[in-house]
């Protein structure tokens, strides 16, 4: 009996091996045939569409393609920020044009503006540097940018102390108000900036497209009118957009310059040696910088998107707004210290003979402060850039 039972335990040992055995068997032939097919270009449906579709992706969009040479590369990005008299002649020249424009409305003059502005060599030298972690090159640069900024104020104050006409237009609030429109036009800009600087072709066209796409020179017009009529909250909203330019369009580049695999900057003591620990400390010291970068610029764009979150949730308000309040009201928000409402619609009031009624168009400003004549005159014009037939504005104080 117990021999019997020996013999069925050892059968069934023998069949569990066996299972085991043809099961490794059968793996170890797929593992072959997967390998065959692999070495001799057979794959299955799917994967080889997959593969095609990836290959042609990858051509398609290599933007390696037609790079220029590393060291054309850096010197078109590197002579960008280089400042001169002539280099800044022309910026007090397309700042004057900026605020010309600005002041009568007119986009020709905004536009042309843009496309001599220079400030965009300086953005694209922080990009460069930031890229390559170049820390003096970082360190001009954004003193170059520096510079051109004061100049462009300067002249901006300037000009607009000295207009007899200037005043609060549509184009000056447009320019003061940032978005994350703006931020998204200035990251696709730019892109496109850092690809064209790195083409084997000259990229002057490109980089003036780019220059009329992000808009550098029309907010540090904002800004100084904002100083010339004493508003600060003016001069800080137009200063954030400008910054919000400048930041986004130097971290597209920045990124541009990584997939095209532009070398660091290893020499950390400039001394004409790369030694292997240099060369791992600026690995090391790449990584947290870039880190430090995309959180940095991640912070700074909060207030954007949340100006922006505000303004589309007045546009999906359904309420009728036919003389267009909630653009009205976002605006105001910038230039009235301390403002809480606007609104705006037709008000009875006694006819001049006294024995009917008529309307009024009458538009309502609602502030937790008192307003001073300036702030007022201000509030007024952008009110009637809006509301052509306004008869009169009122501002309260709740």
């Amino acid at each position: 009996m117990a021999d019997q039972r020996s013999s069925q335990h050892n059968n069934r040992r023998e069949d569990h091996h066996g299972e085991r055995a043809g099961r490794s068997a059968a793996i170890d032939l797929q593992k072959y045939i997967d390998r065959h097919r692999r070495r001799h270009g057979e794959r299955p449906a799917l994967q080889r569409i997959w593969r095609s579709v990836a290959t042609f992706f990858k051509h398609t969009f290599n933007i390696r393609e037609g790079r220029a040479p590393y060291h054309v590369i850096r010197k078109r990005f590197v002579n960008g920020a280089r400042l001169n008299g002539n280099h800044l002649c022309i910026l007090i020249v397309a700042m004057v044009i900026a605020c010309i424009g600005l002041d009568t409305n007119s986009d020709i003059a905004i536009v042309g503006a843009m496309l001599i502005c220079p400030l965009m060599g300086s953005v694209l030298a922080i990009a460069y540097a930031a890229a390559t972690l170049d820390r003096t090159l970082a360190r001009d640069a954004a003193a170059g940018l520096i510079v051109q900024m004061v100049f462009c104020l300067i002249t901006s104050t300037l000009y607009f102390n000295l207009s007899p006409v200037a005043g609060m237009t549509q184009a000056m609030a447009d320019n003061s108000s940032p978005t994350v429109w703006d931020l998204i036009l200035a990251l696709v800009g730019g892109f496109a900036g850092g690809l064209g600087n790195s083409r084997d072709q000259e990229p002057a066209t490109l980089i003036s497209g780019v220059a009329v796409a992000t808009a550098l020179m029309p907010p540090l017009c904002a800004a100084g009118y904002g100083i010339a009529a004493m508003n600060l909250g003016l001069s800080l909203s137009a200063l954030y957009e400008f910054g919000i330019n400048v930041v986004f369009i130097a971290l597209s580049a920045m990124l541009v310059l990584l997939l095209l695999g532009t070398p660091l900057k290893r020499d950390l003591n400039d001394d004409g040696v790369v030694t292997a620990q240099e060369d791992a400390d600026a690995r090391s010291r790449a990584h947290t910088v870039r880190w430090r970068i995309l959180i940095g610029t991640a912070i700074f764009a909060i207030p954007c998107i949340i100006l922006t979150s505000n303004m589309v949730r007045a546009a999906d308000d359904r309420t009728p707004d036919s003389y267009g309040a909630a653009e009205t009201a976002r605006e105001l928000a910038v230039v009235c210290p301390g403002f809480k409402e606007y609104t705006v619609g037709l008000q009875a009031a006694p006819a001049s003979n006294g024995s009917s009624m008529d309307e009024e168009l009458v538009a309502r400003v609602v502030t937790d402060e008192e307003l001073d004549s300036d702030d007022r005159t201000m509030a007024e014009e952008l009110i009637r850039l809006d509301v052509k037939d306004l008869d009169r504005v009122e501002f309260r104080v709740e």
